[in-house]
């Protein structure tokens, strides 16, 4: 997962911790509050009701049974105060804490709750809430029952709008890593044609030589044949490192990353095109001019694996296509590439802030490729700059020679 991702992910959990302890503190006070009321064991039989319907709002442990034992103890507490006990017509105020826990409850379980057990709970949270006014007298369940039924059908509402949500967010996601094997794939079937014609050409070529009667030396025959033997490692080593990613990529969303007959889908055709060096990037860099993008390549880089230039190649293609989308005001681009450790850093670097247009934007092109360096053992970085600007480093390792 890219550093952003992460940061987001730690944000949001510090949000919903911070969500729940202020709504906790604020429960807490108002059933304190709600103690000095109290006005016999009904009364107080319905402050601690309220309090675990609270309880369960809070929790962070499993749903499933704090949502059943809320609803349940709701439900049987208004069974038997409605025959069996009088109460006072004023009520207690814990019951609009009870009331508003049990709304929250029935919001968290349609937004969260496994499919199969989701109807069966809200009906169960819906019931104890819609009969609570029968714990008074038949004339107050006539009168309150249908305001509750309009608030039950706003937190479904509002439960279901989450649950479409997380599940837009999660097809997007899918989508977007889905994509990215697909990508890894046609680069796959480049990298192999790439090598494989070459190995042919170099056999064609001893074939040749031989056929045509002319004595070949044995450091001709070694040279030949080392050709054909590097050729063939390097193919070996390019379908190892990507292979491991494409092995589960036919169960994603049920959709096969391969045909019946083992191709690829592809949209570029039938033909192949020349990898493991950077001519690409280099036009990619020089056709960004707007604002204008410089190109920086370590003197002892050297060449690179197929896979690692075609990664970083992505890597300053989405990097540059968000800087044209949300960073309009950027006076300029930098882009690197160098040895770093055991591996090449890429980095994308400008020093725009954010203003001027913003044009719409997916939000995962950063997930899918944090798929494609997570798989090549390497790391990702986006974010802001300390000095102003943004930033897109990529570090992806070298195979060992």
């Amino acid at each position: 997962m890219s550093d952003t991702g992460a940061g987001l992910d730690r944000i949001h959990t510090a949000g919903g911790w911070v969500v729940r302890i202020a709504y906790g503190g604020f429960a807490a006070l108002f059933l304190l509050l709600c103690l000095l009321s109290v006005n016999g064991v009904p009364d107080l039989w319905m402050v601690m009701l309220a309090t675990t319907v609270n309880a369960a709002v809070v929790s962070r442990g499993p749903l499933l049974p704090w949502a059943i034992a809320a609803g349940s103890l709701s439900l049987f507490s208004t069974l038997f105060l409605g025959t069996a006990v009088v109460l006072d017509t004023g009520g207690n105020p814990s019951l609009f804490a009870e009331i508003g826990g049990l709304l929250i409850v029935v919001v968290r379980t349609v937004w969260r709750m496994a499919r199969d057990r989701v109807v069966q709970v809200t009906v169960l949270l819906g019931a104890a809430l819609l009969i609570m006014p029968l714990r008074w007298s038949l004339i107050t369940g006539v009168l309150f029952t249908a305001p509750l039924g309009v608030l039950l059908a706003v937190a479904i509402g509002i439960g279901l709008y989450l649950r479409a949500v997380d599940a837009r967010r999660s097809r997007s996601v899918t989508a977007a890593r889905r994509d990215e094997r697909l990508e890894l794939a046609r680069d796959l079937h480049d990298f192999v044609a790439h090598h494989v014609t070459g190995i042919v050409v170099q056999a064609q070529a001893a074939r040749f030589a031989a056929s045509s009667g002319a004595v070949q030396s044995p450091d001709q025959l070694d040279t030949m044949f080392g050709g054909i033997e590097k050729a063939g490692t390097e193919a070996l080593t390019s379908m190892r490192r990507m292979v491991g990613l494409l092995r589960d990529a036919q169960h994603v969303d049920g959709a096969p990353a391969a045909g019946p007959q083992g191709d690829v889908p592809s949209d570029r055709g039938s033909a192949t095109r020349p990898v493991g060096d950077l001519d690409r990037l280099r036009e990619l860099v020089d056709g960004f001019a707007h604002p204008p993008a410089v190109l920086s390549l370590a003197p002892d880089l050297g060449p690179l694996p197929p896979e690692v230039a075609t990664s970083a190649q992505r890597v300053v293609q989405e990097a540059l296509t968000n800087i044209r989308k949300h960073a309009a005001d950027a006076t300029y681009v930098r882009v690197s590439l160098a040895r770093f450790g055991g591996g090449v850093e890429v980095a994308v670097r400008n020093d725009g802030r954010g203003r001027g247009r913003r044009l719409p934007s997916s939000g995962f092109g950063l997930t899918g490729l944090a798929e494609r360096v997570t798989a090549l053992g390497g790391r990702l970085h986006a974010g802001a700059r300390p000095e102003g600007g943004w930033e897109v480093v990529a570090v992806l390792p070298l195979p060992e020679s």
